[in-house]
């Protein structure tokens, strides 16, 4: 039997799947993620000076690439001054400053980054970017850290197991690895749900499991966990993943550069040296463990 969800949809400005839910339920999900979406909406505004940043000072003469990604925090977010930091930013800055080159983060709409990266608008794309079962669609620098795929419920629910996930309405973000597990039927241990929401903003899928109106969410653990510390929430994570994956920096297939060769060198340099575990240690805890056994210059 196939495993694949009924249905998927992707929310942006609203909710337009009326199918998954009854009408009643489904009409409190629009409202609640529009608010969302109002909500989100007036931070951007807030900071819309702020889609960018640089990690260098107006004299500096080196060359300068531009790093694509969302804002996914521990990896890549804005601080409290309004500037890019994560372990991705530091990791970057670091290995791009032993080889010469200034960086700039630009924050970008995810469903876009490929579309972005061949227009040259941005050079790489970054951000806990699994290269697992992307190997051929990139060129790649890394991996440099292991992570996990894994399903989150609230604490009452009565899934316990990616088995218990059949019949049931799961939420993720757009274009990551978790749709693509689930809409592909990949993993065999995930039972047949009953219907998929796709979202743009990632920041969605934590109150719309709060509140009820989906029964799981699937991202980076990470990204989990990361969520829950920020703002006092409290999620289960399912034992078993939905995949180990491992993470890189994304290269445009037409690359003609050295530079993800250097980056690679740069990066086992900074796994061998310790830098890379302990800009780690800034962000997650037992960093050793996303590092043990991660090579860049074995993929």
């Amino acid at each position: 039997m196939s495993k694949r969800p009924t249905q998927t949809s992707t929310l942006a400005a609203s909710a337009s799947t009326a199918e998954v839910f009854k009408p009643a339920a489904h009409a409190a999900f629009v409202a609640v993620a529009a608010a969302v979406l109002i909500a989100a909406a007036c931070l951007l505004c807030s900071c819309a000076a702020q889609t960018s940043t640089t990690q260098s000072t107006s004299t500096d003469t080196r060359p300068k690439l531009v790093v694509g990604s969302d804002s996914y925090a521990p990896y890549n977010y804005l601080n409290e001054s309004g500037n890019s930091t994560g372990i991705d930013v530091e990791m970057l800055t670091e290995a791009f400053d032993r080889l010469g080159y200034q960086l700039e983060f630009k924050y970008i709409n995810w469903e876009d980054k490929d579309k972005l990266l061949e227009s040259g608008e941005i050079d790489m794309i970054a951000g806990c970017f699994s290269m697992t079962g992307r190997e051929s669609k990139y060129t790649w620098a890394g991996p440099y850290s292991k992570s996990r795929q894994v399903v989150a419920v609230n604490p009452s629910s009565n899934i316990y197991s990616l088995a218990d996930l059949e019949g049931k309405v799961i939420a993720v973000q757009s274009t990551t690895k978790p749709e693509s597990i689930i809409l592909e039927g990949t993993n065999e241990n995930v039972g047949q749900i009953y219907s998929l929401y796709s979202v743009e903003d990632r920041a969605l899928l934590y109150p719309m499991l709060s509140e009820g109106y989906v029964d799981a969410i699937a991202a980076h653990e990470t990204s989990i966990k990361q969520y829950m510390e920020d703002y006092g929430l409290s999620y289960r994570i399912l034992d078993g993943s939905l995949l180990d994956v491992e993470l890189g920096v994304a290269f445009s297939r037409d690359n003609t550069t050295d530079i993800p060769e250097k980056l690679d060198q740069e990066l086992a340099a900074m796994i061998e040296d310790g830098t890379l575990a302990r800009i780690m240690g800034n962000y997650v805890d037992n960093p050793e463990s996303y590092l043990s056994g991660v090579n860049p210059l074995e993929h």
